[in-house]
């Protein structure tokens, strides 16, 4: 399935790229979610008459995402959950409560926008935590976990 690209999408294309995918992906995700849309002759043309404003409209994502990326440099937030002696948590500290302590600095962050490859934090201590803000805009913050008294 040729589909164009209506926003950069990682590890596939930037705006405006006409890219060969596969059909579920196209069908089910890009397409849906308003990243792409099937490569007719059509929408060539509509994408086109349109190439000006979607730019504009890429270039105010990535200029929030960078003020957004300027509010977060150097940030520090500390989670407190329930511990064992040996340092071990109970439970876990996800994206949900990394984003959720951050949004509480002042700064908006979405849980997708949180990335733990390592899965999720299950000891006391300080850690690194990958924020996935744009597609071009990538920084990590640091986490501190500590036992809950």
């Amino acid at each position: 399935m040729e589909v164009i690209l209506l926003e950069k999408v990682q590890n596939l294309g930037d705006l405006g790229d006409k890219v060969k995918v596969k059909p579920g992906y196209g069908r089910n995700y890009l397409v849906p979610s308003g990243k792409a849309t099937p490569a007719t002759a059509e929408n060539v043309a509509l994408f086109e008459q349109r190439r000006a404003e979607l730019e504009k409209a890429q270039a105010e994502r990535l200029g929030t995402a960078e003020a957004r990326a300027v509010a977060l440099r150097d940030t520090e937030v500390t989670i407190k959950a329930k511990a064992g002696t040996e340092g071990k948590l109970y439970g876990s500290v996800g994206t949900r409560e990394i984003a959720d302590a951050v949004s509480a600095t002042g700064v908006a962050l979405e849980k997708h926008e949180v990335l733990l490859p390592d899965g999720a934090l299950r000891e006391i201590g300080e850690h690194e935590v990958a924020l996935h803000l744009h597609s071009d805009l990538d920084l990590s913050i640091k986490v501190v976990v500590e036992a809950e008294e």
